[in-house]
């Protein structure tokens, strides 16, 4: 399964809007998977400094040359996460996205899954989209959108670190 801005959205995603021009109101509080691409014609300039925020006293700034590494010429899908419901179940695709737009902006953040996204210039232009999905298909999902990058590229997409797995597998 190619995994690009087509196949996600014949597997259902919706959304597919600017950073910059996102409504978080618009965004479904169920739990989900989410994706940040990069429109048509994208072409990464890294910045110098991160605009994320501190995590933990660390600083998700990198060098240009490790930004570099991370990039995957010709992918549409820059990250794919997911979001849970939480503990309280008051989370869900909403609240990660609007805490991931805030770490971008420099709040401090609970996680810094995707902080490469925040070290790309003009990152409001890239595209998010999302799809809802049963908690109990969140890891699963997850973990196939990770394995079908790799298949296809032979490596995570930019801001995806650590590859997702399904436990027990």
């Amino acid at each position: 399964m190619p995994i690009n801005t087509q196949s996600l959205k014949q597997d259902g995603f919706t959304g597919f809007r600017p950073l910059q021009d996102l409504d978080i109101n618009r965004i479904p509080q169920k739990p989900g998977i989410f994706a940040v691409l990069r429109p048509e014609g994208f072409r990464p300039q890294f910045l110098a400094r991160s605009t994320a925020g501190i995590f933990k006293k660390k600083n998700p700034t990198l060098k240009a040359d490790a930004l570099d590494a991370e990039w995957v010429d010709d992918a549409d899908v820059l990250f794919v996460g997911k979001a849970g419901p939480g503990s309280k179940g008051n989370r869900g695709l909403r609240r990660q996205i609007q805490e991931f737009v805030d770490f971008g902006e420099g709040k401090p953040p609970g996680h810094w899954d995707g902080r490469l996204i925040w070290q790309l210039a003009v990152p409001g232009a890239l595209i998010i989209a999302w799809k809802e999905l049963p908690v109990e298909q969140l890891n699963a999902a997850e973990a196939r959108y990770h394995a079908a990058f790799i298949e296809e590229y032979g490596r995570l997409p930019y801001a995806n670190l650590v590859q997702a797995r399904v436990k027990g597998a």
